[in-house]
């Protein structure tokens, strides 16, 4: 759209991964099969940890927050890339876009704090276990909940509406099957700084701050499990936290290479964007209910009982 001799952007098309019919059905096929899974898990998660009497610990609180998390986060991407998938024409409104990269950002920043409270949550009960019920008791853990995902929406807010104060004048072709702020940003006409100082200022205090506050808790973690003489002790200690370290991991890895590395739209982006955004949530659920033996013998004992109700 033309407005005197300033020219608009009234859309933004998402070029995706191929052109081709066959792979793009393909790869409906699986993405679809992926979000299916991933919607499973995460709920599953869900409905074993609210059924069950022997989750309702801190511990799990944190994660059920943590799958309906994910569950959401996927729904902001994969629905869309399941449309342009089957669309010839593979366009977004810039509300929609910006809408998207607002939640995008969103569930990253409240995940962000979500792992870390739950590397705190781990920390008190190891290291100071005595004192566990008092220092993890129900105010205290809505309270951290409350705060992941007030501090989300707000990071999330204020960048969508820097990102709203951009110019896009064309072209309007977006390198990627959803609108993330790195390749959207490429696209603006205007001076983008404070957009980019913006997000750049979000994963310093927010991204390595709480990675700080991860690595603080689990070589605080370590170093108890280390010190204890029972060799049972220390495998059950590194048993309870093995998963919540890989998820953390999984998760800080593919998400610093994606948005602290200059956007190029390149195959090597693309492959880290799938696997942040849509293998990602995925894989926590399995990786909780795979390594957590109280969730798969809770799952046995739901399941039990709900056989037992319909036989």
């Amino acid at each position: 759209m033309e407005v005197g001799n300033i020219t608009t952007v009234t859309e933004f098309v998402l070029l995706g991964f191929s052109n081709n019919p066959q792979i793009q059905a393909l790869l409906f096929v699986l993405f679809l099969g992926i979000y299916l899974l991933t919607l499973m898990g995460n709920l599953t998660v869900l409905l074993v940890i609210r059924a069950d009497s022997h989750l309702h610990t801190p511990m799990y609180f944190f994660l059920s927050h943590l799958s309906l998390l994910d569950a959401f986060y996927s729904s902001i991407i994969v629905p869309k890339l399941l449309e342009n998938l089957l669309s010839k024409w593979k366009t977004i409104s810039p509300l929609e876009c910006f809408t998207q990269i607002s939640l995008v950002i969103f569930s990253g920043a409240t995940e962000a704090c979500l792992l870390s409270v739950m590397a705190y949550d781990r920390f008190q009960a190891v290291c100071h276990p005595l004192l566990y019920v008092v220092a993890m008791n129900r105010k205290v853990c809505s309270g951290l909940v409350g705060a992941s995902w007030v501090i989300g929406l707000g990071t999330g807010l204020v960048n969508s509406i820097l990102l709203g104060q951009q110019h896009f004048c064309g072209p309007n072709l977006v390198r990627s099957f959803a609108c993330e702020l790195p390749p959207v940003l490429l696209l603006a006409c205007s001076d983008p700084y404070i957009s980019v100082a913006s997000i750049l200022t979000t994963m310093v205090i927010l991204g390595l701050g709480t990675l700080v506050l991860l690595l603080g808790s689990y070589t605080r973690i370590i170093m108890t499990a280390l010190g204890i003489n029972s060799a049972t002790g220390r495998r059950k200690i590194f048993s309870t936290c093995s998963s919540h370290f890989l998820v953390v991991t999984i998760f800080y890895g593919s998400g610093v290479f994606r948005y602290m590395t200059p956007a190029s739209g390149s195959a090597l982006e693309q492959v880290l964007s799938v696997q942040y955004s849509v293998v990602t949530p995925l894989l926590n659920p399995l990786i909780y209910s795979l390594k957590n033996q109280e969730v798969k013998a809770a799952l046995r004992r739901v399941m039990a009982r709900k056989l037992g109700l319909t036989f």
